[in-house]
């Protein structure tokens, strides 16, 4: 069954950034003449970075899990190629915002001065964001955005994760010819980013007409693998011959999905979220319909650069507290090898947005 790819094509992404305007560069300190004269555009300035020496970025997730690990190698890579006077990937053991608080203070008193920051609390972290703000730092809400129409931070970079559970739905309703039960597995009830991710799912499902409907929506399943393996266990075993496709908006829940389906000889599609090695197997040999991807890699690159260029005061937000989309991509097995291109390609796009439209450097 052939399936529609929602992302664009990294042929089409690349197109745009030969078209995109060039209000600033975009150049690291490392490439041939970064050390040069700004744009030639009078008075606009350019955003590479000139000296990123005395920069020091925290790269601070919530808690421990999977999606942030491709944060470490980022950080890593952006310390050498922006020539940054450090990064670091620190971590709570506990998904707490008094213990994240409590970390990013003791980075503070140990001299970082741009923070990278997935908040614990939606509904809290403004707060978090605007004491370190008041402290001079450069900060950025990262992987997730508060709750709500305000942003502290500098900025937020993010999946729009409502219309990632709309592109992950809508590739479960094509893999099920359209018609049938739909259950959605995700994360916790009380994060902000789950009541987003089920109306991106409602969403696809009332565009069906009634052709689809929404057996079930499980939440507080992405604690860890044995819990949400449990979970899918439970939910086979009850409703499993009712099960037309199952689309999951969380990691743990998504790993044990594919898992079940495959053990248990179930007929129902299933769609997942992100490239863990399991899922991507599980495309290759067809117990899986389909993945989004998010782009963490991006979230981290990104954000590790615009952070050095606000800390020199380089540059300043156009807009504070901007919310950018940092993509989602849809994989199936007609791209499954090839769809990190797009996800670099979309990254390059990002960065020349920032500089273009964005930032404000002279």
């Amino acid at each position: 069954m052939s399936r529609r790819r929602t992302a664009l094509p990294a042929a089409v992404t690349l197109a745009l950034l030969v078209t995109a305007s060039s209000a600033c560069t975009v150049k690291n300190s490392d490439e041939p003449g970064a050390m040069g004269a700004a744009s030639g555009k009078a008075g606009v300035g350019t955003a590479e970075l000139v000296d990123g020496s005395s920069t020091k970025v925290a790269l601070v997730p919530g808690g421990a899990h999977p999606y942030f690990q491709p944060w470490k190698q980022a950080g890593e890579g952006a310390k050498k190629t922006l020539k940054l006077g450090d990064v670091t990937f620190d971590e709570t053991a506990e998904w707490d915002q008094q213990k994240q608080n409590d970390l990013l203070s003791t980075l503070a008193a140990r001299g970082y001065n741009a923070f990278g920051i997935f908040g614990v609390s939606p509904t809290d972290i403004n707060t978090t964001f605007a004491d370190l703000k008041s402290q001079g730092f450069a900060v950025a809400s990262l992987g997730s955005c508060p709750a709500g129409d305000t942003n502290d931070a500098d900025f937020c970079l993010s999946t729009d994760v409502e219309l990632a559970a709309y592109k992950a739905a809508k590739a479960a309703i094509e893999a099920m010819g359209g018609k049938g039960a739909l259950v959605h597995l995700t994360g916790n009830n009380v994060d902000a980013n789950t009541l987003l991710r089920k109306r991106g799912v409602e969403k696809a499902v009332k565009e069906t007409g009634g052709k689809v409907t929404l057996l079930q929506t499980i939440t507080d399943i992405d604690k860890d693998l044995q819990t949400a393996q449990k979970a899918v266990s439970d939910l086979l075993a009850a409703k499993g011959g009712h099960i037309a496709g199952i689309v999951s908006t969380a990691y743990n829940p998504a790993v044990a999905a594919a898992e079940a389906v495959r053990e248990s000889g179930s007929k129902a599609e299933v769609v997942a979220i992100d490239d863990d090695a399991k899922i991507l197997s599980s495309i290759k040999n067809g117990s899986v319909s389909a993945t989004v991807v998010q782009n963490p890699v991006g979230q981290a690159e990104i954000g590790a650069w615009a952070l050095a260029l606000l800390q020199t005061k380089q540059c300043t937000m156009k807009q504070p507290g901007k919310i950018i989309d940092s993509g989602s991509f849809v994989v199936t097995k007609d791209n499954v090898t090839t769809y990190d291109d797009e996800r670099e390609a979309t990254t390059a796009q990002l960065k020349k947005q920032f500089a273009d439209e964005f930032l404000s450097c002279g």
